[in-house]
């Protein structure tokens, strides 16, 4: 049976992420395309900084809006599909980032490669090893192209390199001084927002 409540909420749903994808990720592809195009000629430091973030907000409302139009078709059939972006960049480390996007590939890496590796399970190193080898996998998933190797290789030192200094972090050795405590979470999602960046 049809129900108008979850009829107007899908419909809702649909349309802003049509609008996600339609207007600003392809909106924005004509600048990013441009600027990365190999024979351009006026690409300097500038235009690729901008066509950087650009191109971070093209990639984030193209696949958001993808799903949000998936889930919103589902739920006016009736079928309440789980939310699959959680403001990724709003994260505050490469773990909390992987917890934010593509939640459902993220949780699908997590159970059918990194848990079957081992996880957490055989120490350190092996725990480090497990998760360079899911995320050179998952980055393989994306493409069968030595570049996506390389993003999922990075992505898999950032989250080594952040399992490794968290002890550190938590056990207080490494302190952040009082007048920059309140803006501590914010310049966390500066500096997880930017590696962000550097990989796509």
């Amino acid at each position: 049976r049809l129900d108008l409540q979850q009829t107007y909420e899908g419909a809702y749903l649909f349309l802003w992420g049509l609008f996600k994808k339609v207007v600003i990720a392809d909106g924005l592809a004509t600048l990013v395309e441009r600027t990365f195009d190999p024979q351009a000629s006026w690409s300097h430091g500038g235009s690729v900084l901008v066509a950087t973030y650009a191109f971070a907000i093209q990639i984030y409302c193209d696949f958001s809006g993808y799903t949000d139009m998936a889930r919103g078709l589902s739920k006016v059939l009736g079928f309440e599909l789980p939310l699959n972006f959680n403001l990724p960049y709003l994260a505050t480390s490469p773990v909390d980032f992987w917890r934010r996007w593509h939640i459902t590939l993220s949780t699908w890496l997590r159970d059918y490669l990194y848990i079957p590796l081992g996880g957490n399970r055989r120490g350190p190193r092996r725990t480090c090893v497990n998760l360079m080898l899911t995320m050179i996998l998952g980055g393989l998933w994306h493409g069968a192209a030595w570049t996506f190797v390389a993003w999922g290789t990075y992505h898999g030192v950032l989250l080594v390199a952040y399992r490794l200094m968290r002890p550190f972090i938590e056990q207080g050795r490494w302190r952040v001084p009082n007048a920059l405590r309140p803006a501590a979470p914010w310049l966390a999602r500066i500096v997880c927002f930017h590696l962000i960046c550097v990989g796509w």
